[in-house]
C-alpha cells in the first residue's frame, strides 16, 4: 500500500524507510549541495553519536569540527548539530535517573495526560501548512494549528523519525506519515527521543 505523507500519497518503498536509523534526506527527494568532504566525514559521525547519546562525544566532535579550520559561516548548521546533541545527550542522562520531564501547559486538549513535550512547529505537508504547537503528552502527539487539531495516539505510532529538524511519526498502519517540522535540530532531536520512550511505555 501507497505511503500517505500528509495528503499526499507516495509509491516509496517502506523498507528503504525503516532502514535509516537518522535522516531521511533522500526519502523526501532533497539533495544536499556538494560540500567538503570533511564535513560529510563529521555528519557520519554524528549521526552515529545520535544513536547513542554519550555525553563524551560531544566534546569528542566539537574537537573535530574545530579542527578543520572552516570559516564559521560554513558550519553554521555543524554548530546546530552539535548543540542539538548535547541537549539530547542531556535529556538522555535525565530521563535515565528521574524518568520523562513534566511540562506545564495551558492547553486544554491535553485535559488529564501530563505533557512531556512541547515546542513550536508546522505541518508542512498539509494543504494549508499550518503553523502552531507540538505537544507530546503521555497517551498522545498532538499539533495545535490550523483550522483543527491533529491527534494520534501512541499505540497508534509504529515507527520514530527525525531528518534535520523535522520529527516524523509514522502510523502503525503504515498508511500515513506525520511530519513535524520544527524551529531547530534539537527540537526535532529531543521529541523524537521522548516519542520513542513513550510508544515504549504504552500498553500491550
Amino acid at each position: 500500500m501507497p505511503l500517505k505523507l500528509g495528503n499526499r500519497t507516495t509509491s516509496s518503498v517502506f523498507k528503504q524507510w525503516t532502514a535509516a536509523d537518522v535522516g531521511l534526506r533522500e526519502w523526501f527527494g532533497r539533495r544536499a549541495p556538494r560540500e567538503d568532504p570533511r564535513l560529510r566525514e563529521w555528519k557520519r559521525e554524528w549521526t552515529a553519536a545520535v544513536l547513542t547519546l554519550h555525553s563524551s562525544s560531544v566534546q569528542l566532535l566539537k574537537g573535530r569540527l574545530d579542527a578543520l579550520g572552516l570559516p564559521e559561516d560554513d558550519v553554521e548548521i555543524e554548530r546546530e548539530m552539535l548543540e542539538a546533541l548535547e541537549d539530547a545527550a542531556a535529556l538522555s542522562s535525565e530521563i535515565a535517573r528521574s524518568g520523562l520531564p513534566s511540562v506545564e501547559t495551558g492547553h486544554r486538549v491535553v485535559g488529564p495526560e501530563r505533557c512531556h513535550f512541547t515546542a513550536p512547529a508546522a505541518m508542512p505537508d498539509e494543504p494549508a501548512q499550518p503553523t502552531g504547537r507540538l505537544l507530546l503528552t503521555s497517551g498522545r502527539a498532538i499539533f495545535l494549528g490550523g483550522a483543527s487539531a491533529v491527534s494520534s495516539a501512541w499505540h497508534m505510532i509504529g515507527d520514530i523519525r527525525h531528518a534535520d529538524r523535522d520529527l516524523l511519526l509514522v502510523r502503525t498502519a503504515r498508511d500515513r506519515v506525520y511530519r513535524f517540522q520544527c524551529n531547530s535540530f534539537s527540537d526535532a532531536l529531543r521529541a523524537a527521543l521522548i516519542a520513542r520512550e513513550l510508544t515504549r511505555k504504552r500498553p500491550a
